[in-house]
């Protein structure tokens, strides 16, 4: 498969381009947005497979974003994948509530999550993660 485009969003460089990394192993196009308004606009441009998207973001947390794309005909379809630090119960029903279609701690497995959740989408072969 080829041609999956995915776009990132997450305020740390180090880990924007680390989960970029990982992704693009399996022949995925990467974007990266630093911030909320960033995201929406970049979104809405490229109509993504999916999206991965932090909580904590500078100027609107990454709620707010699955919020608006979710209320947004032109962007309500695409999958987000919320990808975070905050793991408590109530911050992960909080995700499911804006209209995530995952959320996944960021911890030790973040990375093998991520893309058994990309599998189950199909956007990914099964195999190696």
């Amino acid at each position: 498969m080829s041609n999956i485009q995915i776009i990132v969003v997450e305020d740390s460089p180090t880990q924007a381009q680390e989960i970029a990394f990982r992704l693009s192993e399996h022949d995925i196009d990467v974007m990266i947005a630093t911030d909320g308004p960033q995201a929406l606009r970049l979104i809405e441009e490229m109509q993504p497979h999916l999206v991965v998207l932090d909580v904590n973001l500078p100027s609107m947390s990454g709620l707010q974003v699955c919020k608006r794309l979710k209320r947004d005909e032109r962007t309500a379809h695409i999958p987000v994948v919320m990808f975070t630090a905050a793991d408590r119960t109530e911050d992960i029903l909080a995700g499911m509530e804006a209209g995530a279609l995952d959320y996944i701690p960021k911890d030790h497995f973040a990375a093998e999550n991520l893309l058994a959740t990309l599998q189950r989408l199909g956007l990914v072969r099964g195999g190696n993660v």
